[in-house]
């Protein structure tokens, strides 16, 4: 990839482990990722996913190696990069204004509060919760508490936004539509974005890239999906591109199978150099396997 803004420089994490050992999560990842981007990660539990994502918002260190975001070197959490994480993590005491301006204010020590106000105010109504803007967290849905942690983020204006399964504890419906509001913002903002998920067709319907990572312990960055869909996917569209079983068996594969031995099985990999896959146009479309389709359905 060029015109690289974010880059992961051979990072690795490893613990302490009983007996004067060592645990190795991951090791020797290297990853760039253009400006504006939207880029999903997949794996099993345990490869470190969290901890990639973590890493990146300054939360934890690597054991080995750095991460360059925008020419610099990450030294600890920044206001340059946002989280959302699995729960929403609002202030209880405050309303969903005061959540929002409370982030403004943080960034912009020096604004007057009708400049925060107005601020706060632009992304709550970019996520669609006008007239909302007095209720405490305990009087709003799972959906609109994710809602207003997505306002809290964007409304920094971040460089990164940084997502871990943003989405898991909803229901379906709710989390089809806040997905259909990230993708939308995240579009009109440009908005580079990296996000962890489980959901094989949340990834290729968000994502312009799906990273696959090998199992852990010693997990690495194995490929790099390129999606192939248009930008301007539609939900009720995307299972009738040509292209979308080719994608979405091919990571589903990987899961199932591939992610437990694609070091062994690949004979001179090099992790400073993640391939770029494009199901479909890469080799010829596979027709849709109804096996693969029932396994990724059951949580992978």
């Amino acid at each position: 990839m060029s015109d690289k803004f974010i880059s992961l420089e051979g990072i690795a994490k490893r613990y302490p482990a009983p007996g004067g050992l060592t645990t190795t999560i991951f090791e020797n990842l290297w990853l760039s990722m253009n400006r504006g981007e939207f880029t999903c990660v997949i794996g099993h539990s345990g490869c470190g996913k969290t901890t990639v994502l973590n890493i990146l918002a300054g939360l934890d260190t690597p054991s080995e190696g750095a991460v360059i975001v925008d020419n610099l070197a990450i030294d600890g959490p920044s206001l340059d990069r946002a989280v959302i994480f699995q729960g929403h993590s609002l202030l209880p005491w405050r309303t969903v204004m005061g959540n929002v301006s409370y982030a403004v204010s943080s960034k912009w020590r020096r604004w007057s509060s009708a400049q925060v106000r107005a601020q706060a105010q632009k992304f709550i109504d970019l996520v669609g919760l006008t007239g909302s803007e007095h209720k405490h967290p305990s009087e709003l849905s799972g959906g609109m508490k994710q809602r207003v942690g997505i306002a809290r983020a964007l409304s920094i204006q971040p460089k990164m936004m940084l997502m871990d399964e943003p989405f898991s504890a909803l229901d379906a419906l709710t989390r089809g539509t806040l997905q259909d509001e990230v993708r939308r913002i995240c579009q009109e903002t440009g908005q580079t974005t990296f996000m962890i998920t489980h959901d094989v067709d949340e990834a290729i319907y968000l994502a312009d890239n799906i990273v696959l990572m090998t199992n852990g312990p010693g997990a690495v960055l194995a490929e790099v999906v390129v999606n192939p869909l248009p930008k301007d996917r539609k939900r009720t569209e995307v299972h009738k591109h040509p292209l979308y079983y080719a994608v979405r068996n091919h990571i589903v594969d990987f899961l199932v199978s591939r992610s437990r031995t694609f070091v062994e099985q690949t004979p001179g990999f090099d992790p400073r150099h993640v391939p770029l896959v494009r199901p479909g146009l890469d080799e010829p479309p596979p027709e849709p396997d109804s096996t693969v389709v029932r396994l990724a359905s059951r949580g992978h």
